[in-house]
């Protein structure tokens, strides 16, 4: 099915409104992604750096063994911190304005991002490192409602690649500085220091960025109408939008388990691959998937734009499941014709596929989420489909030691996990198709 264009009115016209608003979400997104590629890229040194003295007495196996444990903790309260944020503040965004709580929630992040400076504990990192995810998983939510709101129907393919390429446009920046600037047990603070950065944006948001027009025609009429008995979160669990936020939790769970097990062990898979005279091979790793990603969540909602919607995420499981299986079913050579002269041509093409497969999906959701809900609760309704999805996460986090233990290595236990997408081809028989339907007012 083809997309079908009216004519450009007055009224689709491209406004400096709109540039602004697109501005602010697209910068808001890449240091999203910058948030979340920054703690696997420092964990090691910044973890190694606060090992007791007692496990540092007994050796390198018992320090792997205490950072490996400590990173999947950090990493859960993260997941857990960015589902709560995506719920609490889509919620506040329904009430107050999209661009009122995008503010507060890049501000949120940016703070506590510079606060893990100062850490000089692990709990200290597991602290920050959840309450940075609070705004993280929230701004996701209120960029996607307000860029999709703001922008014409006819453009809506285009706002969805933007998004998707942003947030992997954090995440190799987060590659490129690791190159330029490697982190070590001194480093690794200021990293997180740059991070702080985004809190910047707030300013340009709160002084340039109108609000939706959409979300305030919305609130006009709410009030003009009966007073509401249900909360907005209430909304999206009950009536008609029931089977629509239990599809999109279930569809983003699906991906966010096999993107989990898919790239997360990619930089210390690489690392142990490389071997200790290849320091930047995990760095150069980070980048090349994350080129990856770029490339896939521009283009997959171009692609799938005149597509069903169950066939797109189809489609998308159906790539992310060959792609898988290539890297982690085959063989892992380090040898042949290098890259930069550290890293496999051979090995390089494969993570960058991977990159593609696993992450095209965050330029379909941007499409499809949104289609899902009406303008009153959009931003809670999508905060909580996308974020509950990293819950789903967790119990895999917190096993991946004993995971890589039990079945012999990084490569085994990817291969496992990443499985999941096969059941993402049944799950998508779940969502409501919306193709060729406009944003419910």
């Amino acid at each position: 099915m083809k997309e079908v264009h009216s004519p450009v009115s007055t009224k689709d016209a491209i406004t400096r409104g709109m540039q602004m608003t697109l501005l602010a979400g697209f910068m808001g997104w890449m240091m999203d992604g910058y948030e979340q590629a920054l703690f696997p890229t420092l964990a090691g040194p910044a973890l190694k750096s606060m090992v007791p003295s007692d496990v540092a007495a007994l050796g390198s196996s018992a320090i792997n063994s205490w950072v490996g444990g400590w990173m999947g903790w950090i990493t859960s309260a993260f997941l857990i911190g960015a589902a709560l944020g995506g719920a609490a503040f889509g919620w506040l965004g329904d009430r107050i304005g999209r661009v009122k709580a995008m503010s507060f929630s890049i501000l949120f992040y940016s703070i506590f991002s510079g606060v893990c400076y100062f850490a000089t504990d692990p709990t200290h990192l597991a602290g920050a490192r959840f309450m940075a995810a609070l705004g993280m998983g929230g701004e996701w939510a209120l960029g996607v409602a307000l860029v999709m709101e703001a922008w014409p129907e006819r453009h809506r393919s285009k706002m969805a690649a933007a998004i998707g390429v942003a947030a992997n446009l954090g995440m190799v920046l987060v590659g490129c500085v690791a190159l330029a600037y490697p982190a070590d047990g001194h480093s690794w603070r200021i990293h997180f220091l740059i991070g702080a950065s985004p809190a910047i944006l707030t300013l340009l948001i709160r002084l340039f960025v109108p609000e939706s027009e959409k979300w305030e025609r919305s609130v006009k009429k709410e009030a003009a109408g009966p007073t509401p008995t249900r909360s907005k979160i209430e909304e999206v669990f009950s009536g008609e939008l029931l089977g629509s936020t239990l599809a999109g939790i279930a569809m983003v769970s699906v991906v966010f388990v096999g993107t989990w097990g898919a790239v997360q062990w990619i930089p210390l898979w690489v690392s142990e691959l490389a071997g200790p005279e290849n320091p930047r091979a995990k760095a150069l790793a980070m980048v090349i998937v994350s080129v990856g990603a770029c490339t896939s969540t521009f283009i997959a909602p171009l692609l799938l734009a005149g597509q069903p919607r169950r066939r797109g995420y189809q489609l998308l499981c159906l790539f992310a499941l060959a792609a898988t299986v290539w890297i982690y079913r085959t063989p892992a050579n380090w040898s042949g014709t290098m890259l930069f002269d550290i890293f496999p041509v051979m090995m390089a093409v494969k993570v960058f596929v991977l990159g593609m497969a696993a992450t095209a999906f965050f330029g379909f959701f941007p499409l499809y989420l949104p289609e899902l809900f009406p303008t009153r609760v959009r931003a809670t309704g999508q905060g909580i489909c996308y974020n509950t999805g990293r819950l789903v996460a967790v119990p895999f986090v917190l096993l991946s030691g004993k995971l890589v233990e039990t079945l012999g290595g990084y490569q085994s236990a990817a291969a496992a996990i990443t499985l999941v997408y096969a059941v993402g081809l049944f799950v998508a028989f779940l969502g409501k198709e919306t193709t060729g339907q406009g944003l419910q007012d």
